[in-house]
């Protein structure tokens, strides 16, 4: 992996902008300095996975680097990256946290699929599930497993906390839950009832484990389910088991019930037998069942991590999509992500607002 002088090394960003290994090195080294009041705070919260490298906005577009734990995750999306450059930042992380492997996933082939092999002393560390905290709480992690993502987002840490600052003795209903990270944290923080609703069957179990790395006092529904029958179910709505003479594939049966807390972070697109998940175009298709299922009094998390759609135009459309259901919004709270994922403009790709109806 390494190269004995990188020094005059030079690599293409996506813009087609050249970089030295200096410069290169003199943008971790800044984003090093930006994280320093960060950091400290992040660790107080019980938190050892942060963004270290945001390299979109601080100098290396389509390059992250993460910390979980006692790993480094290394991701390159626009374009593989040469040995000399990885040798670069795996120095960089030895030098900030002694000991911390790295582990690169090249993200840059079609599908965004992990295409590069790893060394032999690096496989079973990186296939290996291993605890990690945020804001106290502990969840699975795995370097490298069947899926692309890792097990956490970080960039929704703000919102886990606005979660877990919200749902002491509430009801949580947690959809498009992924691995639950947001269940996790809500059932963690004492929530009387959570929810989570997810179409994958492995994030589920991810879940669940997360469940039992933490001495919960409930423990969290698991529904694995396509969330569009399940939101509607729960909404009172009602989902049909036949549309236009043909039937849908089975489902699970969701009494309706409302919810103090509902949290919505739904992939950009997706298609299912029962609907169409568009961020850009129908966002109001996932909102409406959503708000419907949230009780009056309670608090709907939208999030849209479209970085094309604007902040206001998007909210623009959940107020009129709530006007149309008859549902008032009392007052709103924009959940910003925390300093560890810098914006060039104070607009993050990263949109979440907390709607009290």
């Amino acid at each position: 992996m390494r190269e004995p002088s990188p020094r005059y090394h030079r690599r293409t960003s996506q813009q087609g902008k050249t970089m030295t290994s200096d410069e290169l090195a003199g943008a971790l080294a800044r984003a090093r300095d930006a994280r320093a009041p960060l950091l400290p705070r992040l660790e107080a919260e019980g938190s050892d996975c942060y963004r270290l490298f945001h390299g979109t906005v601080e100098g290396w577009p389509g390059v992250t680097l993460d910390r979980y734990g006692d790993v480094a995750l290394l991701q390159s999306f626009h374009a593989s990256l040469d040995p000399a450059s990885v040798a670069l930042v795996e120095r960089f992380v030895a030098e900030q946290h002694a000991g911390m492997r790295l582990i690169h996933n090249d993200r840059s082939g079609r599908g965004s699929r992990i295409a590069n092999p790893l060394p032999d002393d690096l496989k079973a560390i990186a296939h290996e599930p291993r605890p990690i905290r945020e804001l106290g709480v502990r969840y699975s992690f795995q370097a490298r497993h069947a899926g692309q993502d890792p097990w956490l987002f970080l960039d929704l840490r703000a919102a886990r906390r606005f979660v877990m600052a919200e749902a002491r003795d509430r009801s949580v209903l947690n959809l498009f839950a992924y691995t639950c990270g947001v269940g996790t944290a809500a059932a963690a923080a004492g929530a009387g009832f959570v929810m989570n609703v997810d179409f994958a069957e492995s994030a589920l179990q991810v879940g669940k484990e997360n469940a039992r790395l933490n001495a919960l006092p409930h423990r969290p529904r698991f529904v694995h389910s396509d969330v569009f029958p399940a939101v509607r179910q729960l909404a009172g709505i009602g989902q049909p088991r036949m549309v236009r003479g043909k039937r849908l594939p089975p489902f699970p049966e969701l009494a309706p019930r409302t919810f103090d807390l509902v949290f919505l972070d739904p992939p950009r697109y997706a298609k299912s037998p029962f609907g169409v998940v568009d961020l850009v175009r129908d966002y109001p298709a996932l909102f409406k069942p959503a708000l419907l299922a949230t009780a009056e009094g309670g608090t709907l998390v939208c999030c849209n991590n479209v970085a094309e759609v604007a902040a206001d135009a998007w909210l623009d459309q959940l107020q009129r999509s709530a006007a149309k259901a008859g549902r008032t919004i009392r007052a709103l709270e924009w959940i910003a992500p925390d300093a560890d994922f810098p914006s060039f403009d104070g607009q993050p790709p990263l949109k979440v607002v907390a709607l009290r109806v």
